[in-house]
């Protein structure tokens, strides 16, 4: 099985203000972070290949980005970053080089819940449809009912959920957030990520029963064959190691048929980014 890590960043602090480190909880990852960084952690958990996402909404940044694909046999693609709202985003991703496989936008913090309704917005992402590539969703789950309304507009768009919407793992809540994603689940031009869970449960004592409940639902109602598996390295690293992150996967996925685990740590990343067999 040909593992992929189909989430993770790098950030170079000396080359522009990343604002969101600047809160004291994040102080733990407030430094440079670069892809030799990962190359040994992720050669020692199996992974052979990556999908290297964006962090700033700047264009500049998704350039860098291509370039470090270009120049790795690690980073299989990349999911980049264009203003949705602008006129020209067709010609913005024509212009760009190769390794583009999805485009991102941090939705969660924009404070209109529904932000991806705006007709501008619609338009960008229809223009991320024509050009082949995937969206990534990065909502919260207040935002789901404005993304369900989205993908259901665009079914020619394939999107892929990440962090399963970053639901209430540290206070165990379950409801509204489930239905919606049953909501969304239905929809099968969706696909989801199983990442950035841990940190969303509690830092220092998370365990992998408290994952569990949340997992369970998006491996049933997106299925496998819709589910892969991100590290969301180094983000994870406020509260565990890549090595951890890799190992509670393996562990909420261990029910899985051989088959099915194939599409969570590889397959389901190959079709959804249109990575070839790598």
């Amino acid at each position: 099985m040909r593992r992929i890590d189909a989430h993770h960043h790098v950030w170079d602090l000396a080359a522009r203000p990343h604002a969101w480190l600047d809160p004291e909880p994040m102080a733990p990852v407030r430094r440079t972070y670069t892809l030799d960084d990962l190359a040994g952690e992720a050669a020692a958990a199996g992974v052979e290949r990556t999908v290297l996402v964006q962090v700033l909404a700047d264009l500049d940044e998704t350039r860098e980005f291509l370039a470090i694909a270009a120049a790795s046999e690690l980073v299989a693609g990349v999911v980049g970053w264009v203003d949705l709202t602008a006129p020209g985003v067709a010609d913005t991703l024509a212009e760009l080089p190769p390794g583009l496989v999805g485009v991102r936008h941090g939705v969660q913090s924009e404070p209109d819940p529904d932000w991806l309704d705006r007709p501008d917005v619609r338009r960008g992402l229809a223009d991320v449809a024509a050009a082949g590539l995937a969206y990534d969703l990065l909502t919260l789950p207040h935002q789901l009912p404005s993304a369900i309304r989205t993908v259901a507009a665009l079914p020619e768009l394939t999107f892929v959920l990440d962090h399963l919407s970053k639901p209430p793992i540290a206070s165990g809540e379950l409801e509204p957030w489930r239905g919606r994603i049953k909501e969304l689940a239905a929809h099968p031009n969706v696909f989801c990520k199983l990442s950035g869970m841990v940190t969303e449960a509690d830092w220092a004592a998370w365990q992998v029963a408290d994952l569990r409940p949340y997992a369970e639902v998006v491996l049933e109602e997106f299925g496998p064959e819709r589910v892969m598996f991100g590290s969301d390295w180094p983000v994870c690293l406020l509260a565990a190691r890549y090595d951890q992150v890799v190992a509670a996967a393996d562990e909420l996925c261990a029910g899985l048929s051989e088959s099915e685990r194939a599409a969570v740590f590889g397959g389901t990343a190959r079709r959804a980014y249109k990575l070839g067999e790598l």
